[in-house]
């Protein structure tokens, strides 16, 4: 008879132990020379663990949901804190990181461009950038959930802060816990943004104050959308029109496209009230605008836009941003940016309405792409295998506004608000002549707009530049920032 089978013993099953996000930290000591003195700071940088409250019951830990990265530079030999600043910055998209500002304008290192802002032949490299404002300031850079090296824990998915209040909160809660560990809470404080960053920047200083108490001394506003009503072109919001179209002067004055000779600031001046007054009536009276009164319009966009009559006509007095991209340069077989119209592209076919891609775009990507990679594990020392999210279209095309449904976007409020609230918060707004995304005008309207009572309106300064969105790839114009922004923050602290 055949031995029965013994039975078969049950192996254990190992349990995969979850392991605790920690944060991942690297220090590294430098110096770079600004203005002629050497500045001597750390670095650090890398993943901080973000945790929320998971229940009120007593005893129990919050819970980690997100490991958002930075990269922070302050001052060595700081004796007292409380009389040294900090500023906190971020870039826009959404879903861009904050690599651009870093890399571009307010950090020690800097990418290289030629002195007009393109691209010069790769390989690519930095450079001690002497107009950093770490002279001025301690620099933190942020990069909000699923930009740069930030992600949620194993468990978490990102979209939950891919929506206009949790990135507001998400960013403002960082800079709360990075207050608190590195004891910053006595120093100045100050917040940098550029374009959707300014639209984050605002909407913090509401958040800061209302949800941890942390009052601001100023905000830096580069590139500045604080109500999308500005410069959303709808069939039901004639405000774009009006507002881009000392923009359109402006790109038409710089290609040679005008017909008639003036200094940029005459035809800005020309365009500016044109469009406030005679072209803002037109669109008002519709239909009711007489024969007459049409034509002159309609001879005064070609004026200034650089734009054919026969295309405003058949625009219905009204040019799209898009199309002025495409139709300005058509017959030269180029496009101009809409981040910087000083730039021009190629496309394909000379027929369609829209560009393919942007301009300035093509010119800085690469650059800042092959050298932040690079300085984040060469110089900085900070080891990951994870890919740097410079730009997430991802991130930008399932954004959620549902904050502010069945409205435009605006925060105009929130910071009409912390300034009445924090009567000494200061701001500062950089304005390029030649950008085509946050046009000057659009934002000079929004300020005057604002409802600030006439005490206050003081503490809002403008700039203007003859660049872009990315006036700092302009080095004429980053010179002037220098200035610009170390006054605003002596001012400011």
């Amino acid at each position: 008879m055949p031995e029965p089978k013994k039975p078969e013993e049950k192996k254990e099953e190992k349990k995969e132990e979850k392991t605790t996000p920690k944060d991942n930290l690297v220090e590294s000591k430098h110096s770079v020379r600004i203005g002629g003195k050497v500045v001597k700071y750390t670095a650090t940088t890398g993943t901080m663990v973000m945790k929320e409250e998971v229940s009120e019951k007593e005893g129990e830990a919050d819970k980690p949901r997100a490991q958002i990265f930075f990269t922070a530079y302050t001052k060595d030999g700081v004796k007292d804190k409380s009389k040294r600043p900090v500023t906190f910055s971020f870039n826009g998209g959404p879903g861009s990181s904050s690599v651009w500002l870093h890399l571009g304008v307010l950090g020690p290192r800097r990418v290289v461009l030629t002195d007009d802002g393109e691209m010069p032949p790769p390989p690519f490299k930095l450079t001690d950038n002497q107009y950093s404002i770490l002279d001025e300031t301690d620099l933190v850079f942020i990069d909000p959930m699923s930009t740069g090296f930030s992600r949620p824990v194993d468990g978490e998915k990102s979209a939950e802060w891919h929506t206009f209040s949790k990135d507001i909160a998400s960013v403002g809660d960082f800079i709360r816990l990075y207050t608190t560990r590195y004891h910053r809470w006595l120093s100045p404080k100050f917040l940098a943004g550029e374009s959707y960053g300014t639209t984050r920047a605002a909407g913090l200083s509401g958040y800061l104050q209302d949800r941890h108490g942390m009052l601001l001394n100023g905000l830096m506003l580069i590139s500045a959308v604080l109500d999308f009503t500005t410069i959303d072109f709808n069939l039901n919001n004639d405000l774009p029109y009006i507002l881009f179209l000392p923009a359109f002067a402006a790109t038409a004055w710089y290609h040679g496209k005008l017909n008639f000779k003036a200094p940029l600031q005459t035809v800005l001046k020309e365009a500016g009230e044109f469009a406030k007054g005679e072209y803002a009536s037109a669109l008002l009276k519709g239909a009711a605008l007489t024969p007459e009164e049409r034509a002159s319009v309609v001879e005064k966009l070609s004026r200034y836009t650089g734009i054919s009559q026969e295309f405003i006509q058949r625009s219905n007095l009204r040019i799209l941003d898009r199309h002025y991209f495409k139709e300005l340069l058509r017959e030269r077989g180029k496009t101009v940016g809409r981040l910087d119209s000083r730039y021009t592209g190629i496309d394909r076919s000379g027929v369609t309405e829209s560009y393919e891609y942007d301009p300035l775009f093509s010119q800085v990507s690469g650059p800042y792409t092959a050298a932040f990679n690079d300085y984040i594990r060469a110089e900085l020392k900070f080891e990951t295998d994870l890919p740097y999210e410079i730009l997430s279209n991802k991130v930008w095309m399932n954004w959620s506004y549902e904050y502010f449904q069945n409205q435009y976007v605006s925060v105009t409020e929130i910071l009409r608000s912390s300034m009445t609230f924090n009567k000494y918060l200061k701001v500062f707004v950089a304005n390029g002549y030649f950008d085509l995304g946050t046009p000057y005008s659009a934002t000079e309207y929004t300020f005057d707009h604002l409802g600030l009572d006439e005490s206050l309106r003081k503490n809002i300064r403008m700039a203007y530049y003859e660049a872009g969105h990315m006036m700092y790839v302009h080095m004429p114009s980053l010179k002037e920032m220098k200035k610009d922004l170390t006054k605003f923050i002596k001012d400011a602290s």
